[in-house]
């Protein structure tokens, strides 16, 4: 018999009775029953316990009395899970009772020996009116009697050995679950994991810089003026890009990663400001501080519907799930925040002397919650069922909010140079802080990005990107490229190597992985 205080590894830090028991454990999990019965006897190690056999014969032999002094004469090492255990076994006695027609023997566990346990008053007359109705009577239902009660006895020994607490018993998967969690702390320290490929075991894993966008791969000039917001649809197969040149365009997303305008949306008087997706990605919405709102079919590239008049005052617009209703909100006190549908016709709305200015909002994927920025400093969210709000006050100006794609977290740039992360939920007292971009006096905006939202991207006034990943304040990656401001960018939700940005140098910017060294124009 092995040393049980033999250990193994560089360190000493691992039992090899544990590690080979864990590994036979593991064989006969995956079905290779002969591999681990040669492990048993070649190591001398036991995939069961001492007292998971011993228990085992008297539980296939029907032993019930003996099974049960046995557990209670092992209680401290089986803790809290022995009254659970008891009960598993009184219930299989119970049933082999009533099978047999010894219907008094029956009556006497259940009022003696499980009516005396702490399993729960519910749990007891669960298990009694189950009996009693004959439910759960499925010993005496199937032909070959003595193999269905071989099977069952088998069967609470399985559930036994789900119950007991390690040495007893070693817990479901360990092997797996070792290795799943040492691959989880080698994503979660890697800077720059963005693949939902399988990992190798062979080695260390660590992401290069090739996993997320640091290359320009194409540079877009279709507008005339400054770049003031970019939109990738919830699909990923179009960009939507809005300018001071009082335009915005749809760009189609090919194949090849390349990106073709496909419609130039002209009618605006003023700057474009901002754009929107729907949800199904049929419709866009376009506005601008002193314009107004404008819906667009994105397959014709018509204009379906304006709202509002000239000096409308729009900051920013929002879709809710279902793709017929929006919100929109303004900077003017007396429009505040508007609900409308697709025709025109105003569902809800909060206006009034007393509104405060909305600087932006957005209603999260889910359509749960509306969260509105008011009077620079303010973020307000408002729960679209009970309408129950939570108020979070920032000591700086706000100057742009964006949501993730799974409704659980938002972020917000702040002019103090920082952008902060809070959950929607209201589960943290403060946020998560990212810094190392510069922003003063214009709106920048930042976004989600990345395989399950793991990155954070933003503009900057000092023409460069940005990139952070959510667990480290300061950035992994600054991007070079831009010659003025970047005010937005957007990450594609479904290629996760795809960044676009706009700049005040009438471009947008399309980054990919280092390893696509080709630089394109489209004109």
């Amino acid at each position: 018999m092995e040393n049980p205080c033999e250990v193994l590894g560089s360190k000493g830090l691992i039992r090899r009775h544990e590690f080979v028991r864990i590994i036979i454990q593991c064989l006969y999990s995956l079905g290779y029953s002969s591999s681990a019965s040669c492990l048993e006897s070649e190591s001398g190690i036991s995939y069961k316990s001492n007292e998971v056999k011993l228990l085992e014969s008297l539980i296939l032999n029907g032993s019930w009395d003996e099974s049960i002094d046995y557990l209670n004469s092992i209680k401290d090492e089986l803790g809290e899970t022995r009254e659970s255990a008891l009960f598993l076994v009184f219930r299989q006695c119970v049933m082999e009772y009533l099978n047999c027609g010894e219907y008094a023997l029956a009556l006497g566990v259940l009022r003696k020996q499980v009516s005396a346990l702490d399993a729960g008053k519910c749990k007891v007359h669960s298990f009694a009116k189950c009996l009693l109705s004959f439910k759960d009577r499925e010993l005496g239902a199937v032909d070959g009697g003595d193999v269905v009660v071989h099977d069952l006895r088998k069967k609470l020994l399985a559930d036994l050995e789900k119950l007991f607490p390690p040495p007893i018993s070693v817990p479901e998967g360990r092997l797996e679950h070792l290795v799943e969690n040492t691959v989880m702390s080698w994503v979660d320290s890697c800077m720059y994991h963005s693949s939902s490929s399988p990992i190798s075991l062979y080695e260390d894993h660590h992401c290069s810089r090739d996993q997320i966008p640091t290359t320009t791969t194409q540079i877009l000039t279709g507008h005339k003026n400054e770049v003031w917001f970019v939109q990738f649809s919830n699909n990923g197969e179009y960009l939507a890009s809005s300018s001071n040149d009082c335009t915005a365009i749809i760009w189609k997303v090919l194949e090849d990663g390349k990106l073709t305008l496909k419609h130039t949306l002209y009618g605006h008087q003023h700057a474009v400001s901002f754009v929107a997706w729907s949800p199904d990605d049929t419709k866009l919405l376009t506005c601008g501080n002193t314009e107004v709102l404008k819906l667009w079919d994105v397959e014709t590239g018509t204009c379906k519907h304006t709202f509002g008049n000239q000096g409308f005052v729009v900051s920013s617009c929002a879709w809710f799930p279902n793709s017929k209703q929006f919100v929109c909100g303004s900077s003017d006190p007396e429009k505040g925040v508007c609900m409308w549908d697709c025709d025109g016709n105003v569902i809800k709305s909060w206006r009034g002397m007393r509104m405060p200015k909305v600087v932006d909002l957005a209603v999260t994927p889910d359509g749960e919650y509306l969260i509105s920025i008011f009077m620079d400093k303010e973020i307000r969210i408002l729960h679209m069922g009970t309408y129950a709000e939570r108020v979070i006050s920032e000591e700086h100006p706000i100057t742009s909010l964006s949501v993730s794609g799974d409704s659980k977290f938002f972020i917000v740039n702040l002019n103090s140079q920082e952008i902060h992360m809070w959950d929607v939920a209201g589960k943290w007292d403060k946020p998560l802080r990212f810094m190392g971009h510069k922003q003063h006096k214009y709106v920048i905006r930042s976004c989600f990005g990345g395989l399950n939202n793991t990155f954070i991207a933003s503009g900057s006034e000092n023409s460069q990107v940005y990139i952070w990943n959510c667990r480290n304040s300061r950035p992994v990656e600054v991007l070079s490229g831009h010659s003025m401001t970047v005010n937005c960018v957007s990450w594609n939700p479904k290629i996760p190597q795809m960044l676009a940005s706009a700049s005040d140098d009438y471009t947008i910017r399309i980054w990919g992985p280092s390893l696509q060294k080709k630089e394109g124009q489209l004109e």
